[in-house]
C-alpha cells in the first residue's frame, strides 16, 4: 500500500509499504477513504516529537470502512464505515472507565499514553491501518455523515469542546475569548454554543481567519496586533474581562494574554501545544481566583458530537477548506504546511 512515511527530521515520503496485519485478537484493519492532516504531524517534521522513528507512518485522523476483524470483536463487522478517535482506548483499565482516554493504560503504543498513532504505532495518512482496541477507538458513521464531516470528528471538535469549553466550564451567558482561530479554536468557538456562550469573541493575527470565525459562532473579533486589542476586549465586557479565555495556539505570549484579559473568578483553559515554558504570573494570578486548566483530548465525547453533526447541529463540514487525493498527499502537506498563504483550515485528504 501507499503511506505518507517520516523518514527523519525535514524528510517524508508518500511510499509503498507493507499492508498492516491484525496483530491482537481486538484489533481489525480499516481501509482508509478520508484522512486530513493536523499541526502535530508537522510539528513532528521539525523534530519535536523525538518519540517518533524513522519509518513511522504519518497522520491520526480518519474515516474508512472495516476490511478485518480480530477473533474477539463482536460489536464491529467487515464492511462497517467508521469514524477512527485520535486517542486509544482500551476500555478495561482504570483511566479509561473515568473516561480518561488520554492516558489509557492498555499495552499497545506505550502504556499511559493515548495518543499513539502516527506517533507510537502507523498511523492513518495510509490506504490501510491496523486499529488496536477497536470496539474502543471506533465509532460507526450513520447515514447521512459525510466524510468532510466525520473526519473531523477523529481530533478537532473534541479537542476544542472537551479541553476549552468543557474544561473551561463555560455556563449559560458567559463572555469567551478564543485566542487563536486556527481548527481547533474555532472548533471551541463552535461549541461553545453548546452551552450557552453569549459572547465569543474571536481573536487572531490573521484578518482572513477571524472572517472564517464568524461562520463558526465568533460574535465579535479582535486584531491580536492592534495595539489596543486589550481595550478592544475589555470594552466588550463592560471592563470586566471575560469569563472564559480559551488559549488555542501554543506559544507564551498567547497564554499571557489569555491571562491578562480574564475577569476575576474567571477561567483560562489551555488548549493549545507548548513546545517551550511559559511565564506564569502566581503573584496576578492568585489574588483574583483565577482558574487554569490543560490537557490532552480524550474523545470521550465523540459520540455526542457526533449526534449533533449528524442533525445539522455543529458546520462539522465548513472545515474542509482543500480538497486532495491520496496521490496528492505531498502537495496537501505543502498547502496546509503554508495555511497563512493558502487561507487552508482543514485540508481533507481521500481516495
Amino acid at each position: 500500500m501507499k503511506a505518507l512515511v517520516y523518514n527523519g527530521p525535514g524528510d517524508k515520503s508518500w511510499t509503498d509499504v507493507p499492508n498492516p496485519e491484525i496483530i491482537n485478537s481486538t484489533d481489525v484493519i480499516v481501509r482508509v477513504e478520508t484522512t486530513t492532516i493536523c499541526g502535530s504531524d508537522l510539528h513532528i517534521l521539525k523534530g519535536d516529537v523525538p518519540a517518533v522513528t524513522k519509518g513511522r507512518i504519518l497522520g491520526h485522523e480518519g474515516v474508512g470502512t472495516i476490511t478485518e476483524i480480530g477473533s474477539s470483536v463482536s460489536t464491529l463487522s467487515v464492511g462497517d464505515r467508521v469514524i477512527i478517535s485520535c486517542v486509544k482506548s482500551c476500555g478495561h483499565c482504570a483511566n479509561c472507565k473515568t473516561g480518561l482516554y488520554s492516558h489509557c493504560l492498555g499495552d499497545e503504543g506505550t502504556s499511559g499514553i493515548g495518543w499513539i498513532f502516527g506517533h507510537l504505532i502507523d498511523g492513518t495518512q495510509a490506504e490501510f491501518v491496523r486499529v488496536p482496541y477497536a470496539e474502543n477507538s471506533l465509532y460507526k458513521v450513520p447515514e447521512g455523515v459525510t466524510e468532510d464531516q466525520a473526519v473531523m470528528l477523529s481530533d478537532i471538535l473534541p479537542t476544542g469542546f472537551e479541553i476549552g469549553v468543557q474544561n473551561g466550564q463555560i455556563k449559560p451567558g458567559d463572555v469567551v475569548a478564543v485566542i487563536g482561530a486556527g481548527p481547533v479554536g474555532l472548533s471551541a468557538m463552535a461549541t461553545a454554543g453548546l452551552y450557552g456562550a453569549a459572547t465569543i469573541i474571536a481573536i487572531d493575527l490573521d484578518k482572513n481567519r477571524l472572517e472564517q470565525a464568524k461562520e463558526f459562532g465568533a460574535t465579535d473579533t479582535v486584531v491580536s496586533s492592534a495595539t489596543d486589542w486589550k481595550a478592544q476586549i475589555l470594552a466588550l465586557t463592560d471592563g470586566a474581562g471575560v469569563d472564559v479565555a480559551i488559549e488555542a495556539v501554543g506559544i507564551p505570549q498567547t497564554f499571557t494574554m489569555a491571562t491578562e484579559i480574564v475577569r476575576p473568578g474567571g477561567r483560562v483553559a489551555n488548549v493549545g501545544v507548548h513546545g517551550k515554558p511559559v511565564e506564569l504570573h502566581l503573584e496576578e494570578l492568585w489574588i483574583k481566583n483565577i482558574n487554569i486548566s490543560m490537557g490532552l483530548v480524550n474523545t470521550n465525547t465523540l459520540p455526542m458530537l457526533l449526534k449533533l453533526v449528524a442533525q445539522g447541529k455543529l458546520p462539522a463540514e465548513k472545515f474542509a477548506s482543500h480538497h486532495f487525493s491520496f496521490d496528492q498527499m505531498l502537495e496537501a502537506y505543502d498547502t496546509f504546511g503554508r495555511a497563512a498563504e493558502t487561507n487552508a483550515l482543514k485540508v481533507v485528504i481521500s481516495r
